[in-house]
């Protein structure tokens, strides 16, 4: 399986971001990427993996603890018609909420990696 990782997308008051992603059709391939990504101690530690993937079925999403961050992500790939591809935006939580703010870093990393996904 091939995942992609960029790494220090952002910080901010503490908080830092990362977002990484790949190919995946289903539910279960995305948990196999999720699992992938996690055999990195640092990404298994990390407050939330936040992920979203539009399948044939309908879009699958998990905001593991970040209360919408999977529906921030969906409606991005729907914008760009990103099918069968996973999306996952990590933060490490810095100590201080961020409020709105933290669903702009959500759009902020995933938008770095889909710029990086179309280079």
């Amino acid at each position: 399986m091939t995942l992609t990782i960029l790494e220090n997308v952002l910080n901010d008051r503490g908080s830092r971001y990362a977002v990484a992603g790949g190919p995946a059709a289903s539910k279960a391939e995305a948990e196999a990427l999720i699992k992938e990504l996690k055999k990195k101690k640092k990404f298994a530690k990390a407050t939330h993996n936040s992920w979203a993937l539009l399948t044939d079925d309908g879009p699958v999403k998990n905001d593991d603890g970040e209360s919408g961050a999977g529906m921030v992500i969906i409606r991005m790939l729907e914008r760009e018609n990103l099918q069968n591809h996973l999306i996952v935006v990590t933060r490490w939580f810095g100590g201080v909420h961020l409020g709105g703010d933290r669903f702009r870093h959500i759009q902020t990393s995933v938008n770095a990696y889909l710029d990086d996904l179309k280079r």
